[in-house]
């Protein structure tokens, strides 16, 4: 399924100099590049045993009873 992304000028250079130097495409790397982060971000946000909240979200009582500390 094609996708279209809009990259800056920066990051555009970026990808067509690293494409001349190691020989892949454009499309080639990335790809690579988001596989890589979405692997990345699974480990991050999906296989952590807790919710992943800002500590702000919650009260001083619940983050006491959840480090085991509170009643």
């Amino acid at each position: 399924m094609p996708h279209f992304l809009r990259f800056s000028q920066e990051l555009e250079t970026r990808l067509e100099r690293l494409a001349e130097r190691t020989g892949f495409s454009k499309a080639e790397l990335i790809e690579r590049l988001v596989r890589d982060g979405v692997g990345q971000l699974e480990s991050e946000l999906m296989f952590e045993e807790t919710p992943h909240r800002k500590p702000s979200d919650l009260s001083i009582d619940q983050l006491l009873r959840e480090s085991g500390l509170g009643i």
